[in-house]
């Protein structure tokens, strides 16, 4: 059985050889199931493709796709699945954090029928902002109903060939993979295994592509938030037509009310920003519509690099 491992790579000259060695090791000890290897450099402007290339040369089953900017991780991942051809397509990072060892029972729970399977690390070893952050998303995506509770979701992860194959009509510009998947595809699972420390450096997700993860799975998949603000707008028109009623009634029953004009003012601008969110959420609600009907891409492959095996025999 073939097994296609995609790998966004992300200023990973100094890992991303390690990683490699570690998965073509585990299946030198499974000889039952055969691989392929998809890296796709998602930052074209160091050294990783040329890292990507000597790999490619030393194994064919080993491809590299070079992306012509930084495109983000879910666009990278997309960027990867015209070229897997794998019966399971494994994801995992490029910092050497995911055990190669763990690519196994991954794959074996999907030959029992899940279409994707989630590698759960109870304990992690990130920065307590990762974690932090982490916990931030799963809530949002939970209450999009974009994730499935009481699974535990990560990065690294199998999908079944009927999961991968789904991913074809998928052509928004703003990538969720998981969130797509899960609008799709019922059987769910993930089975717990051990979290490692970076082999290199420290985490390249920064507050600024933290929050455009948030937003992308706010706003994917889900209308939630325009009810959100529906149901708000409504909660505050009620509050203002029974604090109107008041007053009136008050002031029929003889009661004076000192000028209150900063209480005034204070209303004033909780409903102005009220308004002005409303306003920018739904405005981003149209402009990915706009970007989505004008076939804005994910990504851009600048080059793809892989030696024919025909050519080694």
């Amino acid at each position: 059985m073939l097994i296609s491992i995609a790998i966004p790579c992300y200023k990973s000259e100094k890992t991303i050889g390690k990683v490699v060695e570690e998965i073509k090791a585990v299946f030198q000890k499974n000889p039952d199931y055969d691989y392929q290897i998809v890296l796709v450099n998602d930052y074209p402007f160091d050294n990783t493709f040329s890292v990507i290339k000597k790999l490619c040369e030393n194994d064919p089953k080993i491809m590299g796709v070079n992306l012509s900017r930084n495109f983000g991780q879910s666009a990278a991942k997309m960027a990867a699945m015209p070229y897997v051809k794998g019966d399971v397509v494994v994801f995992m990072d490029d910092d050497g954090q995911h055990p190669a060892e763990g690519i196994i029972p991954l794959v074996n729970k999907v030959m029992e029928g899940y279409d994707v399977v989630y590698a759960y690390f109870k304990s992690k070893k990130h920065s307590g902002f990762k974690r932090f952050t982490s916990f931030i998303n799963a809530k949002i995506s939970e209450f999009n109903g974009t994730r499935v509770k009481g699974i535990h979701v990560s990065s690294f992860y199998a999908i079944s060939r009927f999961a991968a194959d789904a991913y074809v009509d998928y052509t928004s510009p703003f990538p969720s993979m998981m969130g797509y998947l899960n609008t799709l595809i019922g059987k769910t699972t993930d089975i717990e295994m051990p979290h490692r420390a970076r082999m290199e450096g420290n985490s390249n997700y920064t507050l600024k592509k933290l929050l455009n993860l948030w937003f992308t799975g706010f706003t994917n998949f889900s209308i939630k938030p325009l009810r959100v603000i529906l149901a708000t707008g409504g909660l505050f028109a009620l509050l203002g037509f029974v604090l109107g009623f008041g007053i009136i009634l008050f002031k029929i029953l003889g009661y004076q009310f000192a000028a209150g004009y900063p209480s005034s003012m204070a209303v004033m601008l909780l409903l102005g920003g009220l308004n002005l969110v409303a306003l920018g959420l739904i405005g981003e609600y149209i402009g990915r519509i706009y970007m989505t009907v004008s076939h804005l891409k994910q990504s851009r492959v600048r080059e793809v690099f892989q030696v024919d095996s025909q050519k080694e025999n």
